[in-house]
């Protein structure tokens, strides 16, 4: 039981490490060594758990992809008045948070859109685009949108939006805070939403 906690540890440490060499120097830069020495271990034991350098992307892929279905379950679980439309606000205002605080999560994001990171070793960019499309079209089905507006393109604009100003995050964090999401949402609810409703851009 013992080493069975000590080797999870050790590959919590490796993701951990591994996320933020990539998030800071990109896939083909980071090197396993210096990741192996980030985490605090040697590189035997970084390639007893992760024997490539894919792998070890891999399961940061995999470790922000369970991040993000975390947000967003617990987003869904608030169930706010304002319905779907109010729980994808207030999952981008999260997710947002989370970008700046979570390495693992910014990590995967970041992977996703790295040309020289293999392709196929996951996509948390798709996911959130799937939820977000998902939850619109839950949002469309409940006449929560006007009418004539596609829920694919609403969806279309919001992913470019969290890719796009996640990206240029990396450089001025301005532009991922509470702010300037507020800012996007106060101008595209007008456009979208079904009149009479009581959203919240910055978040119930």
């Amino acid at each position: 039981m013992v080493k069975q906690e000590r080797a999870v540890r050790t590959r919590n440490a490796l993701i951990e490490a591994a996320a933020d060499g990539f998030s800071h120097e990109g896939y083909g830069p980071a090197s396993l060594l210096a990741i192996s020495r980030r985490a605090g271990v040697t590189s035997g034991a970084l390639h007893f758990h992760f024997p490539t350098k894919s792998a070890l992307a891999s399961a940061v892929m995999g470790a922000a992809a369970q991040n993000l279905r975390g947000i967003v379950e617990r987003c869904e679980k608030q169930t706010p008045p304002g319905g779907s439309l109010q729980i994808l606000i207030d999952a981008g205002h999260e997710l947002s948070r989370q970008l700046e605080q979570d390495v693992v999560l910014r990590a995967g994001f970041d992977l996703e859109g790295d040309p020289g990171c293999p392709r196929g070793i996951g996509e948390v960019r798709h996911l959130w685009y799937q939820w977000v499309r998902g939850t619109l079209e839950s949002a469309d089905l409940a006449g929560e949108l006007r009418q004539g507006v596609s829920a694919d393109h609403v969806a279309s604009a919001v992913f470019v939006y969290t890719v796009g100003f996640q990206t240029l995050g990396r450089r001025d964090r301005t532009w991922v805070s509470h702010r300037v999401l507020t800012r996007f949402w106060s101008l595209m609810l007008p456009g979208i939403a079904a009149g009479g409703r009581s959203l919240a851009a910055a978040g119930s």
